[in-house]
């Protein structure tokens, strides 16, 4: 890939989210900010080349945006108060060769927030919610979020279409609603925030498994959500849990192979993150009650403080994850406490627990499922068992750095059998 290509996908990456939120709020319209953008990347991609890469490559995109935005408005027949806005908001950004839009001097609260709290609306379905931005804001592709929610790719592009018409023919307003109004999207509005840390924290697909500008931007909107309403408890759980995971991102591959919790280098694990983390968990539960955000947060803290794996507290994570299952309860949150019992308690215990949950909640397409299986199998000596469970587990992990990590094993408990 030539240098102008690697520039346009690192801008594409860092950048696409705040690029295509003021697009939007400058055009009032989700279709035409995305051609709009799309164009753009089209035309960086035919210049950069031939003039070279511009001392701001984000900026010179947006700039260009912003006259693909014009040209639109200028080919319909009919004018409005819309083109002279977009007229008058062009100007002020200048030319793609002199680009004066700086895309990191948003002022609080910026676009993506705005476009948050747009998209999270109550009048739109609430998958269509988290959808909608994942794919504005997140740079998610359609299939990616398609694999997030079970759907087929043409079911979630519907889905998305009809939530960009609704906004439009509601007129739901591009803007952070008031106090008295936050409640009714704020849950959708953290959901968003994390399923966006965590394609970024465990891609679902591809050859990475970290996407540490997911992660960033995440933890950056999550600030921002705390700014807003600090008081709100769960706000800063989620905060604080994606600081305490973001903490171990630098130990969890190595080399490209994926490294587990109990095998990391803990010296790896950033300090500031977690003492911050840390922190707002205290702050979050004295604030309480306590909700789900917090729960996994204070979870993530236990992991985070013990120094060496045998240190963790694992009774006390499973007592934790009893509490999440009562607010907040999923087959996923019952296999996490089935593992923790295992590991605070019997492995023979745990190992019935994750059966019982796969024979109640059908989690045999859930890769997972068979991976924990698999595991306390191998602590148990089953070795054909486990060897077993994860070719079923490779079957349905989707990434690559995941898939090699569970051949791995698989190739150690052949070998042992």
């Amino acid at each position: 890939m030539d240098q102008a290509s690697l520039a346009a996908e690192s801008v594409f990456r860092q950048e696409s989210g705040r690029i295509l939120a003021s697009l939007i709020r400058i055009s009032g319209s989700f279709d035409r900010a995305e051609e709009a953008m799309q164009e753009a990347f089209a035309s960086a991609l035919a210049s950069w080349p031939e003039q070279g890469l511009p001392a701001n490559p984000g900026a010179w995109v947006m700039t260009a945006a912003h006259r693909k935005l014009i040209d639109s408005v200028r080919k319909q027949r009919t004018a409005d108060s819309k083109r002279d806005a977009l007229v008058h908001q062009t100007e002020l950004v200048g030319t793609p060769g002199e680009p004066e839009f700086d895309p990191t001097t948003m002022h609080f609260p910026d676009d993506r927030l705005r476009l948050i709290f747009t998209c999270c609306h109550p009048a739109i379905n609430m998958e269509a919610q988290v959808a909608l931005t994942l794919k504005t804001l997140g740079g998610l592709s359609t299939p990616e979020i398609a694999k997030a929610f079970l759907l087929t790719e043409t079911t979630l592009a519907q889905r998305l279409v009809r939530a960009k018409r609704k906004i439009q023919e509601a007129r739901i307003p591009y803007e952070v609603p008031p106090p008295n109004r936050l409640a009714e999207r704020l849950s959708a509005v953290q959901s968003v925030i994390y399923l966006i840390f965590n394609e970024g924290y465990a891609a679902m697909e591809g050859s990475q498994l970290v996407r540490a500008e997911l992660c960033a931007e995440a933890i950056r909107l999550g600030r921002m959500l705390k700014e807003l309403m600090p008081r709100d408890a769960e706000s800063i759980g989620l905060l604080a849990l994606m600081l305490i995971h973001d903490s171990r991102r630098n130990a969890r591959v190595m080399a490209g192979e994926l490294v587990t919790l109990e095998e990391q280098d803990r010296s790896l694990w950033d300090p500031v993150e977690i003492s911050e983390g840390l922190g707002l968990v205290e702050t979050a539960l004295r604030i309480g009650p306590p909700g789900p955000y917090q729960l996994q947060a204070a979870i993530a803290a236990l992991h985070a403080q013990a120094s060496t794996p045998v240190e963790t507290d694992w009774a006390q994570i499973a007592a934790l994850y009893d509490k999440l299952q009562e607010l907040n309860p999923s087959p996923v949150v019952r296999l996490n406490q089935a593992v923790a019992v295992a590991m605070s308690g019997t492995l023979e215990d745990g190992l019935r627990r994750i059966d019982q949950i796969g024979h109640d909640e059908g989690l045999a397409g859930y890769y997972l499922f068979h991976a924990a299986r698999a595991d306390l199998l191998r602590r148990l000596g089953r070795t054909a068992e486990a060897a077993a469970a994860y070719q079923a587990a490779i079957k349905l992990a989707t990434n690559q750095v995941e898939q090699r990590f569970l051949a791995r094993r698989k190739s150690e408990m052949d070998q042992a059998t």
